[in-house]
């Protein structure tokens, strides 16, 4: 009996492409919209777990019970409910689990469930049989979905400020490797309570020639099975990455989205929030006139941070700069025309000689 079908933590790769439960989008998306789970979504979601966790603590304590596991069943619903009505994971198939839920929760399951624990501690092969197939993957539902709230938690602090980095970056696949390595070392020390490093491990990778969704060819495709929420997530903005993929803030509605090989694009495609005539945040922006459009090469205040770049880059070439200042010194230009495109006040006071040669060498060594 397939309790969980299809797989909640598998993802299929191919090229720069995710495929997850029948979707097929670039990757990095999964791990980019998980960024926007708002705090208090994530704070209600730990409430409604707390039965979960009381079964989880029992089963490591071999005192699982049936009557522990149908309050299980109503949290997993009203999770579902909830991340349905706020769009947290709006690739899960929400009417197929909404459906499915009920349908394993039986009282027979939840009877073999209580029987699997037990034979488990005592031979875990001889409990490992179809008879219990279905308790196990009771267990298993149950153990997903609890860690659900958690895992979110270790998600947001330890990639959010990556994904600020990574915003504020030159917004090309050399300057993503660059940000990534200062946050990730080439030789890290694996601590289960470091955040950011808290791991890939205890999940399965396999290569397989599939059909992937929207494909009419077979392609050979990385099939990656985790076991935690946080994992996938994790893999998924790494996987990304990789590719060119990045994270960036809109700067009307304030949501993460993916670019993929548009450097210059600055707002998001979304619906911009209170906007009376259900207008994008790119068509908003885009209407706020030449001096707040997104970035063009001959945009005014592009032109001073175009050739404080090459400046830049001829003082390298020349000896008189070392990389790792002039990447500093970069990553300020960045930040400066991006705050002038935003702050008119900004742009037509000290910017300019902010972005001049010595203004900045004196800011990145000071």
């Amino acid at each position: 009996m397939k309790i969980a079908e299809p797989n909640l933590l598998t993802l299929d790769y191919c090229r720069d492409e995710v495929s997850y439960q029948g979707i097929t989008l670039p990757s990095g998306t999964i791990g980019c919209a998980a960024l926007n789970i708002p705090d208090d979504v994530i704070d209600r979601l730990k409430q409604i777990s707390l039965p979960l966790l009381a079964a989880v603590e029992a089963v490591n304590k071999l005192q699982l019970k049936p009557e522990l596991l149908a309050p299980c069943r109503d949290s997993i619903l009203q999770m579902l409910e909830l991340l349905q009505k706020e769009n947290t994971f709006p690739l899960l198939d929400y009417s197929y689990y909404l459906k499915r839920i009920p349908e394993i929760f039986t009282e027979e399951n939840m009877k073999k469930a209580e029987a699997y624990v037990k034979l488990a501690a005592m031979n875990l092969p001889a409990a490992m049989t179809n008879q219990l197939k279905s308790g196990l993957g009771l267990t298993k539902v149950i153990a997903i979905c609890a860690q659900l709230p958690d895992s979110l938690v270790m998600f947001k602090e330890g990639l959010l400020p990556l994904a600020k980095a990574l915003h504020e970056s030159d917004r090309a696949p050399v300057d993503y490797a660059t940000v990534f390595g200062e946050f990730f070392p080439e030789s890290p020390e694996f601590s289960l309570t470091d955040l950011v490093w808290m791991s890939l491990v205890n999940l399965s990778v396999q290569y397989l020639s599939t059909i992937l969704p929207g494909k009419d060819d077979p392609q050979i495709v990385k099939r990656i099975h985790y076991v935690s929420f946080v994992g996938m997530l994790r893999a998924d903005l790494f996987e990304g990455l990789s590719v060119g993929h990045a994270p960036r803030k809109c700067p009307i509605c304030g949501r993460w989205f993916l670019t993929t090989d548009a450097r210059h694009t600055k707002y998001c495609g979304g619906f911009a929030p209170g906007d009376p005539k259900g207008r994008t945040c790119r068509q908003l922006g885009n209407l706020q006139g030449r001096e707040k459009r997104e970035l063009a090469d001959d945009h005014p205040l592009k032109v001073i941070y175009n050739r404080r770049m090459n400046t830049i880059q001829v003082y390298v070439r020349r000896g008189t700069l070392d990389e790792a200042t002039a990447e500093k010194m970069k990553r300020l230009a960045r930040n400066k025309l991006e705050r002038a495109i935003s702050d008119a006040a900004y742009a037509n006071g000290s910017y300019a000689d902010e972005m001049e040669q010595d203004a900045l060498l004196t800011e990145a060594t000071s």
